[in-house]
């Protein structure tokens, strides 16, 4: 009775209806009823057609439904045809603004977020987008049949509550500033999509979202378009005016990347960002490149660098000394590579938090130590040094100083080199890995590795696989070494405990690869997530990323500080400066237009 007392209570409760928005530290950059985005052309043209690659590693899709574990959905649909109650500016970190909601109300006590949903919030299907979709939206998200990190993100949403048709309350289990943004931008689809079907059976049902575009013409191994919605609901909103301007989007689907660049080339679509320096420097060029045609641009951003590595895993028996994955670390020879291989266009990864304030640096000061201390028996000593830069093989470091630093780490391991060559444990095991890849041209980046293990007596094996068997063997954890283009983010929170935290380590397709299970690492994710201002946030933050690299659980690879991308500039138009926190491609999607 109590409880209902309380329910009741709180539903009676008058909302301030303020916030047109929510930022996790400090203001909004944009006040109410601002007419749109700075970074937008308000009267760009609508109609024409986009033509893109896709950005994804599949060569195909055999699903429509983005949120199940099994199988492929097209490149791009959940962007294009998904929405959420909140939705983040591309010129502020941390902040969002009304999208499907109208106004956000987060309690004073931290311990509940209410929106309140726009009355003309339309589904493709013209139903309108009701508390109840919400609430179904949350309640699928997690449930068994979707990825396990909904669940870890949300671990600390306590329910959700319609209080009447167009309003929802999240309540949480503890104030935590981040999670008005989680829940604020969760997907939010129809009760009607696949209305009676268990969701992992939804799988070709067209998808019932609110956004601008919705799947037209499809033709399965070729392409997919998607049009926009004549009827779209939100056209004249603040946060989507001068976005959505193409009539319709048609992504091609090639089988590697020799053949998306020759159609490129042949000006079979419009735009394509690169990732591979060798094909950026000598490759992208051409007629249509000199006739001006297409064009190059490298478009500096603010983004974080991420942690692209090689990951190591753990769980193996051969790899659970950190020593160990220290060792293997020093064999890459990063500088040789950038300059060989690479056309001096990366940079190397040195942390979790590169080109965000989270960055680590120096020796840990007093706020930083307060938490580590109390898991010093925990973590290896290099903690509570200075803060680990990789191994270099240039100026006064050499690979050979750094391969006889690696022999003396895997002797204090009980491995040496035997008379065979080989690297051996007391058992006489030798010390032999794979490396898993869905690619044949992976072999490229892995070789220099490869030799240089070789020196060491160990030896990496390269092995592709299609792309579904190596999503499969991901997803169990069954592989030694392979290699994750990790996010960065400049608000990091609950998603950590997804790739880092020990209980993802044993949970199937979570994000813990490395198979981290760390008392310590829980801990400084949980007082992380628990900051109530940034000044807490950043002492834990650099904590954790201290941890996590001196553990040696990725041996970090490259990062570059441009998007690269090659346009149609016959087709395509665009605003004249790129906002500083975006995806390239993903600008051209939202904000371009057809000429």
């Amino acid at each position: 009775m109590r409880l209902l007392l309380f329910c009741l209570a709180l539903a009676a409760t008058p909302l301030a209806w303020a916030a047109h928005g929510y930022a996790l530290w400090g203001d909004l950059k944009y006040p109410p009823d601002f007419p749109h985005f700075s970074y937008v052309n308000p009267n760009a043209p609508k109609g024409g057609e986009l033509r893109l690659v896709s950005n994804l590693r599949v060569s195909t899709f055999d699903k429509y439904n983005p949120f199940t574990i099994k199988g492929n959905a097209p490149a791009y649909l959940s962007t294009l045809m998904f929405e959420s109650l909140l939705t983040g500016s591309l010129d502020e970190t941390a902040s969002a603004y009304g999208l499907l909601a109208e106004d956000v109300d987060v309690s004073a006590d931290g311990m509940a977020a209410t929106f309140r949903i726009r009355k003309d919030a339309r589904f493709h299907n013209g139903d309108p987008v009701l508390a109840a979709d919400v609430k179904h939206s949350f309640d699928i998200l997690m449930s068994p049949y979707t990825s396990p990190a909904y669940k870890t993100q949300l671990e600390d949403v306590a329910g959700v509550d319609m209080v009447d048709d167009r309003t929802v309350r999240f309540r949480f289990r503890k104030p935590n500033k981040e999670l008005p943004l989680t829940v604020g931008g969760l997907p939010v689809f129809s009760r009607a999509w696949g209305k009676g079907k268990k969701f992992d059976e939804v799988v070709m049902d067209p998808p019932i979202g609110s956004g601008p575009y919705k799947i037209g013409p499809v033709r399965f191994g070729k392409d997919i378009t998607y049009v926009l919605d004549p009827n779209y609901w939100g056209k004249n909103l603040n946060v989507r005016r001068g976005t959505a301007n193409f009539a319709q989007i048609t992504v091609k689907i090639y089988k590697d990347n020799t053949a998306r660049l020759e159609a490129l080339k042949a000006a079979e679509f419009d735009l394509m960002r690169f990732f591979s320096a060798g094909d950026w420097a000598r490759r992208v060029s051409g007629k249509r490149f000199d006739s001006g045609e297409l064009v190059k641009v490298e478009l500096k951003h603010r983004l974080p660098s991420g942690f692209q590595s090689f990951v190591l895993n753990s769980r193996r028996e051969k790899l659970k000394d950190h020593r160990v994955r220290e060792a293997l670390g020093l064999a890459l020879d990063y500088e040789w590579m950038n300059r060989q291989m690479f056309y001096n266009s990366y940079q190397r990864v040195s942390g979790l938090f590169g080109n965000t304030d989270c960055k680590a640096t120096g020796m840990p000061p007093p706020e930083e130590l307060a938490l580590l201390e109390p898991w010093r028996k925990d973590v290896p000593p290099a903690v509570f040094g200075p803060m680990y830069e990789p191994p270099r093989t240039d100026g006064a470091s050499s690979l050979r100083g750094n391969l006889r630093k690696a022999l003396e780490l895997l002797k204090q391991a009980g491995w040496e080199v035997k008379a065979d060559g080989k690297l051996r444990n007391a058992k006489g095991e030798a010390m032999v890995l794979e490396y898993l890849d869905s690619q044949d041209g992976g072999i490229r980046v892995v070789s220099p590795w490869m030799r240089n293990l070789e020196k060491l007596g160990i030896q990496l094996n390269f092995r592709a696989v299609d792309f579904a068997l190596y999503q499969q063997r991901l997803q169990k954890f069954d592989f030694d070494v392979m290699t994750i283009n990790y996010a960065g983010t400049h608000s990091p929170g609950q998603e950590y405990a997804d790739m880092f935290g020990s209980k993802a380590a044993d949970t199937e397709d979570s994000g813990n690869f490395p198979g981290v299970k760390s008392r310590a690492v829980d801990d400084l994710i949980a007082k992380m997530v628990a900051a109530k201002t940034k000044a807490e946030l950043l002492p834990a933050c650099r904590a954790l990323e201290r941890v996590i690299v001196h553990s040696h659980y990725l041996v970090p690879e490259w990062t570059a500080g441009t998007h690269r991308l090659a346009y149609n500039a016959w087709r395509l138009a665009r605003p004249a400066e790129m906002p500083p926190y975006v995806q390239g491609e993903g600008w051209a999607i939202d904000t371009w237009w057809r000429k």
